[in-house]
């Protein structure tokens, strides 16, 4: 056959594939419109980049000047809001119990004089971790204040005896801290968790439609018009019906990319064209492991399952909110089994670090294998296609 016959039939069957999208509504929820709400969604619920006046609770029983100072200033934090006072440590536990606050502090009686004449005192705080980011950014907020609160008396006690300012900083901060926060110095979450989970719920997504799009060829007794249309050939047949979705796919990821880092001016150093190879390669590879496991399980719902599984627990071995590094040796390995893991190691090398992109080689051939994995079990797809009886 000459290659104008096979460009004549993977056409054919693009339109076929074309005419089945425009038909079925399904295709386009889920091609279209549940992706493109999912980066409103997300960007829209971390748009603050770090959550914003988190509700905390005080039990001052020392009520002097010294201990009000300590609760204004802890509520000018900018995560840090104080909501309510309690009389007990009874009664602000059981408020973190009923989910009204995150936190509370407890000033003890007798603080400020214990203060003033250098006996330590103690200042306790609570705080719930059942939400690990609040928790993490409260904890900051109530160790910086507790030890504010010490180290301001502490000063005006050094300044009464005479010390000079350099002293009594040399003093209280022996070790000065130079932080730099490379690439994302705002500690923006938004910029963290969205560029991952976005992609993973787009590829997902993916993942779904390319085995609800084989499948129903079986399922409504299709798929010998399907290869007919193809000549018989299992590769013009799958190229035909994926060209359409992949080029609905490309333009949504191209979206979302255009809109977090065109609008939203997410940091992307390594610049637009690694971001467009990159989502080409999001796509294809979604694709290729898609039309892989409905070879290994020519079943409609059996691969849908199997795509969904597989997609979930993409979100955490992608590395981006729990580190494969520090995961056992078994899981570190199973990661590589993962689309979203390589476009997560590549957008962070590449894109977010602007490092040069030889230092992402591995994790983009492994896209371009997840990418190539349909031709093992395009025998076995022709196979099912010719033989298999749908059975629901």
């Amino acid at each position: 056959m000459a290659a104008g016959d096979y460009i004549r039939n993977v056409a054919d069957v693009a339109r076929r594939e074309l005419r089945i999208i425009v038909r079925e509504p399904i295709y386009w929820f889920c091609m279209i419109v549940f992706p493109l709400l999912a980066v409103v969604f997300f960007t829209s619920l971390m748009q603050e980049g770090q959550p914003q006046e988190m509700p905390i609770g005080i039990v001052d029983l020392d009520n002097t000047a010294t201990s009000r100072k300590i609760v204004r200033n802890l509520d000018a934090f900018q995560t840090s809001r104080v909501i309510a006072r309690y009389t007990s440590v009874a009664e602000a536990r059981r408020a973190i119990q009923h989910n009204e606050i995150y936190a509370f502090m407890y000033i003890p009686a007798g603080t400020s004089d214990k203060l003033l004449s250098a006996r330590q005192p103690k200042i306790s705080f609570y705080y719930s971790l059942t939400s690990l980011t609040s928790g993490a950014l409260l904890y900051r907020d109530l160790k910086t204040i507790s030890t504010l609160g010490s180290a301001g008396v502490a000063m005006a006690t050094m300044s009464a005896k005479g010390y000079t300012e350099n002293e009594i900083k040399a003093f209280l901060q022996p070790i000065t801290i130079d932080l730099h926060q490379v690439s994302n110095p705002w500690t923006n979450y938004n910029i963290y968790l969205s560029t991952t989970l976005i992609p993973g719920v787009i590829m997902l997504f993916i993942f779904l439609v390319t085995a609800y799009s084989i499948g129903t060829e079986l399922k409504f007794s299709r798929s010998h018009h399907w290869l007919s249309a193809a000549d018989g050939n299992m590769f013009v047949a799958m190229t035909g019906k994926m060209l359409p979705q992949t080029l609905v796919f490309l333009a949504v990821i191209y979206i979302y990319m255009y809109y977090v880092f065109g609008v939203l001016q997410f940091p992307h150093p390594g610049g637009t064209l690694r971001l467009a190879l990159l989502g080409l390669l999001a796509v294809l590879s979604s694709q290729g492991f898609g039309i892989f496991l409905f070879g290994l399980v020519p079943s409609l719902r059996l691969s849908m399952s199997t795509c969904s599984l597989w997609a979930v627990l993409s979100f955490s071995m992608a590395g981006s909110a729990f580190p494969v590094m520090g995961m056992d040796a078994p899981l570190q390995s199973l990661a590589w089994l993962f689309p979203l893991r390589h476009y997560f190691m590549i957008y962070q090398i590449t894109v977010f670090n602007g490092f040069p992109v030889a230092d992402a080689w591995l994790h983009m051939v492994a896209l371009l294998a997840f990418a190539l994995l349909p031709l093992t079990v395009l025998p076995k797809l022709k196979n099912a296609m010719l033989n298999y009886v749908y059975i629901p």
